[in-house]
């Protein structure tokens, strides 16, 4: 592979102010404490709007499978962005798909999972496989920072932001994790991912579903997101599907708050939950975005 540009890892660019994300309804909270925003505004001259529900799949070109399946939900109308996966078996025919369909991608950073392109090189094979080897040893891995393995996370995030680059002729605006190590404690202390860009926070829950000490360091680590990246208001997995009320609740908050809902349509009933109508039926007239955006910038279309 072309050697690396360690300059995408340069702390060049101007810090942000953290973001001032609206306090957290009684029903449900997020780890994160934090500020009042102003309304969401529409595109093209809408109305303000306050709520913005956006549905993002993840895993888009991992494999062929993922990728059609993904395209199917697009088609339906039930996608508004999905998370990229470079130096996977699909990810250069979803990049094509991507630019020429107009779907809104950002990159999905890859620890763990091997690597299944050979586009990417023995010497990055090698540094992804210490680090999955690392992170999937022990569940308190991620939160663990490794100093024995910063040149390793450096490379692996140089070399995804770098191939994003090549094959989206654009670099990334919006960046999570494949099972959410982008948060892990070597990126976050590094500060490897681009500041400015858009930054999937941690999962939001309920009062009494998470313990003290796991709500504490989430938010943590959503308050040191926010200092460099644009956050939304609140982040939830899709499933379970059951019971109906859980989604109902989720998709309510989407009339005041801009909401991520994360969903990985390779699964059969996620996948007929977004194309068989029952998605847009729950949804009703809530707001679904036509790509992922915070607070400060989003277009909008009706779910019906």
């Amino acid at each position: 592979m072309t050697r690396i540009s360690m300059s995408l890892l340069r702390k060049t660019e101007p810090r942000l102010a953290g973001t001032n994300n609206p306090p957290f309804p009684a029903e449900t909270r997020s780890a994160a404490e934090s500020e009042p925003t102003d309304e969401v505004t529409g595109g093209n001259g809408e109305a303000p709007r306050k709520g913005l529900l956006i549905v993002n799949a993840d895993d888009w070109g991992q494999d062929r499978i993922t990728t059609d399946r993904i395209l199917e939900c697009v088609r339906h109308g039930s996608i508004s962005s999905v998370s990229a996966m470079v130096f996977m078996e699909d990810s250069e025919r979803s990049a094509t798909i991507a630019r020429e369909s107009g779907i809104n991608a950002g990159l999905h950073i890859n620890f763990t999972t091997a690597f299944s392109s050979a586009r990417g090189g023995t010497q990055l094979v090698e540094h992804q496989q210490k680090l999955s080897r690392y992170l999937r040893q022990h569940r308190f891995s991620p939160v663990v920072f490794h100093p024995g393995l910063t040149r390793s996370f450096e490379y692996v995030v140089a070399a995804q932001l770098e191939e994003f680059h090549r094959i989206y002729d654009a670099p990334p605006d919006r960046v999570d994790g494949h099972h959410h190590m982008h948060v892990c404690a070597n990126v976050l202390v590094g500060r490897l991912l681009p500041a400015g860009t858009m930054v999937r926070r941690n999962f939001s829950f309920r009062p009494g579903e998470k313990g003290w000490s796991n709500r504490a360091y989430r938010g943590l680590v959503d308050r040191m997101l926010a200092k460099r990246h644009r956050l939304t208001d609140f982040f939830f997995s899709l499933p379970p599907l059951e019971p109906k009320s859980r989604l109902q609740r989720i998709f309510s908050l989407a009339r005041q708050f801009v909401v991520e809902v994360e969903t990985h349509p390779v699964n059969p009933e996620e996948y007929e939950f977004l194309t068989e109508g029952e998605f847009f039926g729950m949804a009703g007239d809530i707001q679904i975005a036509r790509r992922y955006m915070t607070p400060s910038r989003v277009v909008l279309y009706a779910a019906n």
